[in-house]
């Protein structure tokens, strides 16, 4: 069966009205893991499954330079960043990336940031009638992990960064409203953060040995060419703004306890391994990223599918993680599936496929499940309430959120700390 529409007919509009379900929906019509069709004038061809994986992070067959359209640059990853580099340039500063986010005793010393962060919203505030939990969410996070990277923040800072961080990956898929906000909110952000680069450089304010800010602050490009400050604040923005994005992974954390109560109990005992794998689920059932896109290097064929050199690649991430030949019955949450089963890198991809140190799956990812796996553990154990709300998640809005942003009600302190493991 071939798609009545053609290679050659433009789909953005599928893409505005389906989101999340756009490229699912066409592979369906084609009865296949691939199909062509042009997007932003473009055309495109659409790959699904691990070999497609496997094929999409080749660099011989595609490249994330000039891929990475400007408005997703202006908002989300920022100009010149890691995101748009290939080959030995994008290998060189992954590394710091790697270096930065991978390394299991930084990553436990980022959960404690953010669980002390967490205690303190819980026990600052006492027992209260109503909290939205995404915006606390974001709040925890972003000053955990801006002290974690020796970043500053007093407590009157913690918020307008926190929006604004959160702005700019919710804009980054729209035009409208939403985008302008989040090319503000970039534009805030890397003058903050750039100047604080400056400073650090000149010795006006010192930081702390080892952290992600004496780490970016002091990189070298392969020539051995300190990088410039603007671009530095780029990427000091790539390591602190996806870290703040776990916060929608947070709010689905808790839709999935609303509706699914019977793992409260098993995520209350501090059964790490558990919760690990709850994470996993949160991260493959819930919608997130719903596609990543690259160019052809060259001409190529894929399973019979003619590829034109710098035509666009794209990669269905929202329909793999449900795609029934890798996941039995996947619109059932089920932690059970990564219950002492790691997640095979080319199967579930919500950030991203393959090897992360040698191609563009992101580092963070890590940092991503620990996270995750903590905020679990202590909502399960947090005391409140669900009034009611709209929890609907539309698959239309990238990215999503429950309408309501999960609001909670009647929260009341735990009666364990959430640093209990």
């Amino acid at each position: 069966m071939t798609d009545r529409r053609g290679p050659y007919l433009d789909d953005t509009l599928g893409l505005m009205v389906d989101g999340y379900a756009w490229l699912p929906a066409l592979l369906r019509r084609v009865g296949g893991s691939a199909a062509q069709t042009r997007v932003m004038g473009q055309r495109a061809l659409v790959l699904r499954g691990p070999d497609a994986v496997r094929f999409f992070y080749d660099e011989r067959h595609v490249r994330r330079h000039t891929a990475v359209p400007e408005p997703v640059q202006g908002t989300l990853f920022g100009h010149r960043a890691v995101h748009t580099l290939d080959g030995a340039d994008h290998r060189h500063r992954k590394a710091m990336f790697r270096s930065l986010l991978t390394d299991p005793r930084r990553v436990a010393a980022l959960v404690d940031e953010a669980a002390a962060a967490w205690d303190d919203a819980i026990t600052t505030h006492g027992d209260r009638r109503q909290m939205v939990l995404f915006d606390e969410a974001s709040r925890v996070i972003t000053k955990g992990v801006c002290g974690w990277a020796g970043v500053g923040l007093d407590d009157a800072g913690v918020a307008p960064v926190a929006r604004d961080l959160t702005a700019m990956v919710e804009g980054f898929a729209t035009l409208g409203r939403r985008h302008w906000r989040a090319r503000r909110a970039r534009g805030r952000r890397e003058d903050w953060l750039a100047a604080l680069v400056e400073q650090v450089r000149v010795g006006a304010v010192t930081a702390p040995a080892g952290s992600v800010l004496d780490a970016v602050a002091g990189y070298r490009h392969r020539d051995g060419q300190l990088m410039d400050a603007k671009l530095a604040a780029v990427e000091l923005l790539n390591i602190i703004r996806p870290t703040v994005a776990v916060s929608w992974f947070v709010a689905f954390t808790a839709h999935a306890l609303h509706r699914w109560p019977e793992h409260r109990d098993r995520l209350r005992s501090g059964d790490t391994g558990y919760a690990t794998a709850f994470a996993h689920e949160v991260r493959r059932f819930y919608p997130f990223a719903p596609f990543v896109g690259a160019r052809a290097v060259t001409d190529l064929t894929w399973q019979s599918q003619h590829v034109p050199a710098g035509s666009l690649v794209l990669l269905d991430i929202y329909g793999q993680n449900h795609d029934p030949a890798l996941w039995p019955d996947p619109y059932r949450f089920d932690p059970q599936r990564f219950v002492g089963r790691p997640p095979d890198p080319y199967e579930l991809i919500p950030q991203g496929g393959a090897d992360p140190s040698t191609g563009h799956r992101c580092p963070g990812e890590d940092v991503t499940v620990a996270l995750l796996a903590a905020f679990a553990g202590w909502l399960a154990r947090l005391d409140y309430t669900v009034p009611e709300q709209d929890l609907t998640i539309s698959l239309r809005r990238i990215p999503t959120l429950p309408r309501s942003r999960i609001v909670l009600a009647d929260v009341r302190e735990p009666s364990v700390s959430s640093t209990f493991n």
